[in-house]
């Protein structure tokens, strides 16, 4: 029996399976004509050497004027490799005009940037996941000194931009990278020598685009986007840059796909026409670290918010039967942005397995996490984090984020805690906490049957999702914060500070 992520049970959320799937299913997608751009091919990497990974990474402008990361005199991106115990320094360097060429949520614009290092449980203090006295103006640089702890959870984590204000329009221009801590099969076997695919998957605004009309076409947008939101949508996905690329699996091989919606503000509803995913690891954390009896789970889709991460094992179909990586429509509520349904990939088959890139034998130990929470999700919540919005903007608790602010909660390091986190609103709103994981347990008071461990939950608009915070990592001490994560919502004043003391 397929098992379904608690992140997708929404009461109005649309369902399209794919028709060797379901005979009645009604696809919101057109058929496609035409070839794609290409293969896919995993990004760039650098990995560390000697327990070190050193790089220059920079802030400029691309050729068409968007905001960009360059890394060795090209507009990319490269996905970052280290071990648990290994130490990540990047120099960073902007080199965006000051004079910004794009418009952003608050105004003026100054073109100011810097880095997070989204999910890593490293300390929120310079020089390390700082993102609020660690900011780069125009023709100035940021030295980061990352040290991943010895115990640090092997997985799909990922870096991006973000500064307060600006961070919904460098995110949107594709401002982000992956990063993996390595040692995953440490926690399930099976995986060594597995190919390995890392899919990273963002928003791109199709609004004023002369290609606008052949990009729809491409990825099959549904003219009537499947909820039948009046707008017009205004971006579509790419994955690794290409809209939409081949995938190559030959028919009965496994494959590990590493995934991440590094999209600004849309949610991917991700579906594997007729294949169902074989989940290892959600938001960085292997399912066996808590759960060791059932290292994986089944599912036929998963929904995942903005800054989310799937990794899953995934099965080569029947030759000749053409399949795609699709994104199912998402009903955003009746305030949200329009989400539809859109073809991400194709899936085409090869004769003989093969791939660059395979996993690898891990010396890691795992660390195991037996935990008896019982009386905390019993406990009334100790915190509420209340989303709001209004023609003025979006709150917590009803208050916009300022700098100058003081921490809206304090917590002491060494806890678990029970946090209710409550939509008020008309739309959805992914939340998310800096350096920390947490279990989303109940939705809209009620249990949710497979809960799991994630550092972005997606939360029902007019509805409520419980957690259970972990604050026990001793390394995680000062000032941090938990934002919505659509970028836009962040932006405009959806954020609020957290002090570990």
């Amino acid at each position: 029996m397929a098992w379904k992520l608690s992140m997708s049970r929404l009461a109005s959320l649309p369902r399209i399976a794919a028709a060797a799937m379901a005979a009645a299913a009604v696809f919101c997608l057109f058929e496609l004509s035409g070839k794609p751009p290409g293969m896919l091919s995993n990004p760039p990497e650098l990995r560390a050497k000697n327990h070190t990974l050193s790089l220059t990474l920079q802030a400029g402008i691309t050729k068409s004027g968007k905001n960009s990361f360059y890394f060795d005199g090209q507009p990319n991106a490269p996905t970052l490799r280290l071990s648990p115990g290994d130490q990540l320094k990047i120099n960073y360097i902007n080199d965006l005009p000051a004079k910004p060429q794009e418009s952003c949520a608050i105004t003026p614009c100054m073109d100011m940037t810097n880095l997070h290092f989204h999910g890593l449980t490293v300390s929120p203090d310079a020089p390390q996941d700082d993102v609020l006295d660690m900011m780069a103006m125009p023709g100035q640089s940021l030295r980061y000194t990352l040290q991943i702890p010895q115990d640090h959870p092997p997985g799909l984590y990922w870096y991006h931009t973000h500064p307060h204000g600006e961070s919904y329009r460098q995110a949107l221009d594709g401002m982000s990278g992956a990063l993996v801590i390595e040692g995953i099969a440490s926690y399930f076997p099976p995986l060594v020598g597995l190919p390995e695919r890392v899919l990273v998957v963002r928003g791109r605004s199709i609004v004023n685009d002369p290609q606008s009309a052949d990009l729809k076409h491409r990825v099959e947008l549904s003219s009537d986007i499947c909820g039948a939101e009046p707008e017009t949508p205004e971006e579509i996905f790419t994955v690794n840059g290409s809209v939409p690329p081949q995938i190559e699996i030959a028919p009965g091989e496994r494959q590990f796909w590493r995934l991440v919606n590094a999209s600004a503000d849309r949610y991917l509803d991700l579906q594997l026409e007729g294949q169902p995913f074989e989940i290892v690891a959600m938001d960085g954390m292997p399912i066996a670290l808590h759960d060791p009896n059932h290292g994986t789970r089944i599912v036929d889709h998963v929904l995942l918010p903005p800054a989310g991460r799937l990794e899953a094992i995934v099965t080569g179909p029947s030759a000749g039967i053409p399949k795609r990586l699709i994104s199912r429509s998402v009903d955003t509520g009746p305030d949200g942005d329009p989400n539809p349904a859109m073809a991400l990939a194709d899936i085409v088959s090869r004769s003989s397995a093969g791939a660059k890139s395979r996993i690898s034998e891990s010396p890691l130990k795992p660390a195991l996490k037996n935990l008896d929470l019982a009386a905390e999700e019993k406990a009334p919540p100790r915190f509420i984090v209340t989303f709001t919005e209004d023609k003025q903007g979006f709150y917590i608790n009803g208050e916009k984020f300022t700098h100058d602010a003081a921490p809206m909660v304090r917590t002491k390091v060494g806890s678990f805690q029970h946090w209710r986190i409550v939509n008020a609103t008309g739309e959805l709103h992914p939340m998310h906490i800096h350096q920390v994981h947490f279990l989303a347990y109940a939705e809209n008071d009620k249990p949710i049957a497979s809960p799991v461990w994630l550092d972005t939950v997606n939360v029902p608009y007019g509805g409520s999702v419980d957690v259970i915070m972990d604050f026990t990592d001793p390394v995680i001490r000062g000032m941090s914060v938990f934002h919505c994560h659509l970028l836009n919502h962040e932006d405009k004043g959806m954020m609020a500070k957290i002090l570990f003391q």
